[in-house]
């Protein structure tokens, strides 16, 4: 007996269509970018739509196959969105690098993902002459400018301009159809240990997430919006924002490299930003740059802090001096990224503001189209109570399955549920569906064989009038194995001491898992995506001593 089979048109779910939707429904709605060279360049979805089939043009006339990679060295602005759409729409694969990794890594992501074109802003030019020669399979080296800003000379081989590529080229391309599985992007891990691997997303994973993204109980993105993604077009696809936005109709802002708190503010009150995405380090800094001149905002309403936990000193700070609601947001490169996000459930309502709080201030429930878990180490899975914590894992439609050129499956069974992909968080989960990150399986610090949260410790800290920010690490004991120090750097013109630090832990934490000493430092090292580098600072204090108890 065969089933009954739906009478429905199919309609590959490909990226392309995102950019053909806002062009033809939205078209004059602006994407405004600060671009590299200074200034405010104004243009809107159906010139970003109409220069991206110009571009795809380009890469067929250049002898781009389809399934060829597209390297980018870019920061947030209108070029970079064309790529975004002129290389995937046309069935090439977009593939963002953070410029803000060391030379070598860069060198090793473009060699491994193969990148036949590498595509970057003028401040990169003398990084990309420097490890051109070590790059085995880039043919076209293409600056992101107009011939007005082009070097007179370069040791790159015939460098390509931009704007140049795009001009020659009418328009007169029609986006091609296939398979919506087919890859549409790359972006690689931060790469903390080892080598950096590739998550290979498709245009139907893409979409999928673009969709998911937008929902009330996610982002809440609308046409009504214009919005300003601070977080890097190279890290991990901004979060889908250029598709989100593209998806409905939206403005949108791009700040290019301009990321001190002045220039972000002048932004966000000159184009009315309503909604913005970014990781915790951006934020400290505009908000700094605030106060000390007493300013407000006067349309920008929400944002999604993620990438790191947000301090929950640094979400008060938004919502009550600003006005600002924070969404706490979850994810990973191998996510897409989102994976949960923090909005209260109606049954939350009558809950007291301090109680609503605390929910707020956790990464928050799955959107659809994402699962997740919490097990113990045997793979077996353990209540959603609130009070166990385990190794979150999770699986769903965007969720990678292997990482790009690797055989081996990173995917683990749960109960016998096979499927799921081992996060390397360690989470808690209320019967509300709440997740809360309380560390990474490689930063839990483990004393006499109770764990410690690091970012207990951390949020604790960060309250503290006079920390700009902390890191909390394990530091070596003869009797416990492991106990916790804080690493701090006070505001600018503040003074504490290490008791005053330790002091204010009195009362928010039980007494055993107060550290043992703080050291004060002029500044805490982070990734290129804004992460504090824990390695690195459990390597410069590994010598440490403790003082006695």
């Amino acid at each position: 007996m065969s089933a009954l089979m739906g009478q429905m048109m199919q309609m590959p779910l490909l990226i392309s269509s995102l950019v053909q939707h806002a062009a033809r429904h939205s078209g004059d709605t602006e994407i405004v970018s600060k671009r590299v060279e200074g200034d405010i360049h104004r243009t809107t979805w159906a010139g970003v739509e109409r220069r991206s089939r110009q571009l795809a043009q380009a890469f067929d006339r250049l002898g781009c196959a389809a399934g060829d990679r597209i390297g980018t060295l870019a920061w947030n602005g209108y070029r970079h969105l064309e790529i975004y759409y002129g290389a995937s729409g046309s069935g090439r694969v977009c593939h963002t690098i953070n410029p803000r990794l060391f030379p070598e890594q860069i060198v090793w992501i473009a060699n491994d993902a193969a990148d036949t074109v590498l595509m970057f802003d003028l401040n990169f030019l003398p990084l990309i002459e420097k490890i051109a020669p070590e790059l085995k399979t880039v043919k076209h080296f293409v600056l992101m400018t107009d011939r007005a800003h082009m070097p007179a000379a370069s040791t790159l081989p015939n460098l390509l301009c931009y704007e140049e590529l795009v001009e020659a080229e009418n328009g007169d391309y029609r986006w091609p159809q296939f398979d919506e599985n087919t890859a549409s992007s790359i972006c690689y891990t931060s790469g903390t240990t080892g080598h950096p691997k590739g998550a290979v997303y498709s245009h139907r994973s893409s979409l999928l997430h673009a969709y998911a993204s937008a929902l009330p109980d996610a982002m809440n993105c609308s046409t009504r919006d214009v919005i300003l993604p601070v977080v890097p077009m190279f890290h991990v696809n901004a979060w889908g924002l250029p598709y989100s936005a593209a998806l409905v109709g939206c403005k949108l802002v791009f700040p290019g490299p301009h990321l001190d708190g002045k220039s972000l503010f002048e932004l966000f009150e000159n184009e009315k930003v309503t909604f913005s995405a970014g990781v915790p380090t951006v934020w400290l800094g505009l908000l700094t740059y605030m106060k000390a001149n007493q300013l407000k905002f006067s349309s920008f309403k929400r944002t999604v802090i993620g990438g790191a936990a947000c301090p929950p000193a640094m979400m008060k700070t938004l919502q009550d001096d600003f006005g600002v609601e924070v969404i706490h947001a979850w994810g990973m490169t191998e996510l897409s990224p989102l994976g949960t996000l923090s909005k209260l459930m109606s049954k939350h309502d009558t809950l007291d503001k301090d109680a609503q709080q605390r929910l707020l201030e956790k990464q928050g429930r799955v959107i659809y189209g994402i699962d997740m878990a919490i097990t113990d180490d045997d793979g077996h899975a353990l209540p959603w109570d609130g009070q166990a914590t385990g190794n979150l894992v999770v699986k769903g439609g965007w969720v990678i399955s292997s990482y790009f050129g690797r055989a081996e499956s990173p995917l683990i069974s749960v109960d016998g549920d096979p499927g799921w992909f081992p996060t390397g968080d360690v989470a808690s989960i209320d019967p509300d569906g709440f997740m809360q990150i309380t560390d990474r399986s490689k930063d839990v610090i483990k004393s006499g064989g109770e764990w410690i949260s690091s970012i207990d410790l951390e949020n604790i800290a960060m309250a503290h009038p006079a920390v700009h920010e902390a890191a909390a690490i394990a530091c070596k004991h003869p009797k416990w194995d492991e106990r916790p120090m804080l690493v701090v750097v006070l505001k600018p013109g503040a003074s504490a001491t290490r008791e005053d630090i330790l002091g204010f832990f009195d009362g928010r934490i039980a007494k055993w898992q107060i550290p043992d000493d703080v050291v004060f430092t002029a500044d805490i090292p982070h990734t290129a995506t804004g992460k504090i580098q824990k390695l690195k600072l459990r390597e410069q204090f590994k010598d440490h001593q403790l003082p006695a108890a």
